[in-house]
């Protein structure tokens, strides 16, 4: 069964940049799609960006131009680079793989002050 471990969260001032990185290890079988989701404070979670099966990246709107999602096959890493981060992107960051079921990482939080 495949484990995912978070990195790379902390605090920014506005308009700065983190990366996270999502390392994953155990057994892994056929990747169905991967990416990140965040929950602010008091909120549902959301899609942040995700890989798809097909190798395709997409993007929720709020983040388009400023986030870049990635994956490093050899390292088994996948990494969210955040540029030009904003206070509403405060939130803990989480990393998923979807085999033939969805497995999270435990989650990394990011605060970004104003």
């Amino acid at each position: 069964q495949v484990r995912l471990v978070e990195s790379g969260g902390g605090l920014v001032q506005t308009g700065g940049s983190l990366r996270l990185s999502c390392a994953a290890s155990g057994t892994i079988f056929s990747i169905r799609g991967m990416g990140w989701y965040r929950q602010p404070t008091g909120k549902q979670r959301e899609l942040v960006a995700q890989i798809t099966g097909s190798f395709t990246t997409d993007y929720a709107d709020a983040v388009k131009g400023r986030f870049t999602i990635s994956n490093d096959n050899a390292k088994n890493t996948m990494y969210l680079q955040m540029n030009s981060l904003k206070p509403e992107d405060t939130a803990v960051y989480y990393c998923y793989v979807i085999e033939r079921s969805i497995t999270w990482g435990q989650g990394t939080q990011v605060t970004v002050a104003s």
